[in-house]
C-alpha cells in the first residue's frame, strides 16, 4: 500500500510551517493526503489539579483560557491557509478517495497533543512532526507519544529555512539486524521503493540478526537496487550513521529507533538519542 494519509500534530510552538513543508514535500511522491490536527488545550486541564476552587475564580479561569485557545487557533489557522496556497496544494474538507493529487485538511481536536497524536496517529500511514528542542524543553513528549503510541513510522524535522523542495531521493537505511530496524525497512517500503538512490549504512558485524547483506537481497528480491557503506566507528554511532547519510548525499535517513528504553538512551546516552539531538536533515524513525 502506498502511502495516502500523513499526520501532522501542530499547536502554537513555532514549528508548525516547517513540519508542513517537509510533509508537502514527501506527500508530492505519492499524491498524500496530510491531515492536519491543532491539539487545542482544555480549559479544565489550566485548573490547579487537586485544589477547590471558588466557582466565579473557575469560571474566569475558563473564560480566560477559552479566549486564549480561539486566539491561539485563529492565529494558527491563518498560518496554515497562507502555508497551503502558497504551496499550491487543495485545500478539503476531510481524507477522500482520490489519488490524483496532493491534499490538505484542517482539524480541530481538544484535549493534551500526546493523547491527541495516540488517537489518530494510529490509522495514519506517517507522521511528522518537529525535532524536539531540549533547550526549551519542546516537542521530546510529541515524539514520544508517536513512536510509542502508535506503532508508525515518524519523520522527525529539523528546523531550517525554507521547506525542502523534494524528501526521498536518496534514502539511507541504518542497520544493525534488530528487531526495530527490521520494522523500519517493513514500515517504509514505499519510500526505500520510490526513491532513486538507496544506501544500506552498517557499523559492522550484527550481532541481532541478518546481515546488511541479507538486507540488501531482502531489497533486490523486491525490485530495489541498493549500496552498502561500512562506518567505522566503535562509539558514537548515531552521529557516525548521520555523518555517513550525509556523506553518501542522502536527504533522507530511515532507522529503528530506541532498541534500548528511550528513558535509559535518555539519561545515558545512545545511538537513537544521539540522531534525534544531532541530525540536521530529516529522519524517519520506528519503534
Amino acid at each position: 500500500m502506498a502511502i495516502r494519509k500523513i499526520l501532522i500534530p501542530i499547536r502554537g510552538d513555532g514549528k508548525g510551517g516547517n513540519v508542513l513543508a517537509h510533509a508537502i514535500a514527501i506527500a508530492k511522491r505519492f499524491n498524500a493526503h496530510i491531515e492536519t490536527v491543532h491539539c487545542r488545550p482544555r480549559p479544565q486541564d489550566l485548573l490547579p489539579y487537586g485544589v477547590a476552587v471558588p466557582g466565579v475564580f473557575r469560571d474566569q479561569v475558563l473564560d480566560s483560557a477559552k479566549q486564549l485557545a480561539d486566539a491561539e487557533e485563529s492565529h494558527l489557522r491563518e498560518i496554515f491557509d497562507k502555508l497551503v496556497a502558497e504551496s499550491g496544494i487543495d485545500q478539503v474538507a476531510e481524507i477522500g478517495a482520490d489519488s490524483a493529487r496532493v491534499t490538505v485538511s484542517w482539524r480541530e481536536v481538544q484535549g493534551k497533543q500526546v493523547d491527541v497524536i495516540k488517537t489518530h496517529g494510529r490509522l495514519a500511514d506517517l507522521i511528522v512532526v518537529a525535532k524536539p528542542d531540549r533547550d526549551r524543553n519542546l516537542g521530546a513528549n510529541t515524539l514520544k507519544s508517536a513512536l510509542f503510541n502508535t506503532g508508525r513510522p515518524v519523520l522527525m524535522c529539523p528546523p531550517r529555512d525554507g521547506g525542502p523542495q523534494t524528501l526521498g531521493d536518496k534514502v539511507a537505511i541504518a542497520w544493525n539486524g534488530s528487531t526495530e530496524a527490521g520494522r523500519a525497512v517493513a514500515l517504509t517500503r514505499e519510500i526505500i521503493a520510490d526513491a532513486d538512490d538507496v544506501v544500506v549504512l552498517t557499523a559492522g558485524e550484527q550481532a541481532h540478526g541478518a546481515s546488511a547483506e541479507d538486507l540488501i537481497g531482502y531489497l533486490a528480491a523486491r525490485g530495489v537496487s541498493a549500496s552498502l557503506a561500512r562506518i567505522e566507528a566503535k562509539t558514537d554511532i548515531g552521529k557516525a550513521l548521520l555523518a555517513a547519510a550525509r556523506e553518501n548525499g542522502a536527504d533522507l535517513l530511515i532507522m529503528g529507533a530506541y532498541g534500548q528504553s528511550h528513558e535509559r538512551e535518555t539519561v545515558f546516552g545512545g545511538n537513537t538519542q544521539q540522531v534525534v539531538d544531532s541530525a540536521l536533515s530529516p529522519v524517519v524513525l520506528v519503534h
